[in-house]
């Protein structure tokens, strides 16, 4: 446990793209993703994808120092939506928080919380009315403590 160090949660720097990156990377590989079945090219992918964020949707990060070494980060932006928005903004405007990565090590201590905490405050700074997020089985619980429901998502796998 952390009880004698002191963990400090902070808005990512630009030139800390390739570390959020390479958790984003990282995170896939940890939930059971085979290395084979991620893009060759995924660090580049990432980094054009955060940048494209930073310019359309108020993209932010946030990572979680121990010691001056960052261990863990999250990523919020606002949500594009995967069907046509036909509802006023103002009733509409949700954010999306992706890549909540711990190190191992530092996993059970309560940081992936603390990030996911910064990203939401982030995201109601600019308005947002909803947050929405894709949880692993283990995130789960993380995000259930801090009152996300279980949505109506559905899914069904065709291989």
């Amino acid at each position: 446990m952390l009880t004698d160090k002191h963990i400090t949660i902070r808005e990512a720097a630009t030139e800390e793209d390739l570390l959020i990156a390479k958790h984003f990377y990282q995170m896939w590989l940890d939930i059971g993703v085979y290395e084979s079945n991620i893009d060759f090219d995924w660090q580049n992918i990432t980094l054009k994808f955060i940048e494209e964020a930073r310019r359309d949707l108020f993209y932010k990060a946030f990572v979680a120092e121990v010691d001056n070494a960052i261990v863990g980060s999250a990523s919020c932006q606002l949500f594009a939506g995967l069907y046509p928005n036909v509802l006023k903004y103002e009733h509409r405007k949700f954010g999306y928080i992706w890549g909540v990565y711990v190190e191992q090590s530092y996993r059970g201590q309560g940081i992936a919380k603390c990030l996911t905490n910064r990203a939401i405050e982030y995201l109601k700074a600019i308005g947002c009315t909803r947050v929405l997020l894709n949880a692993s089985p283990s995130g789960k619980p993380v995000y259930s403590s801090l009152g996300f429901s279980e949505g109506n998502v559905m899914q069904l796998d065709l291989i």
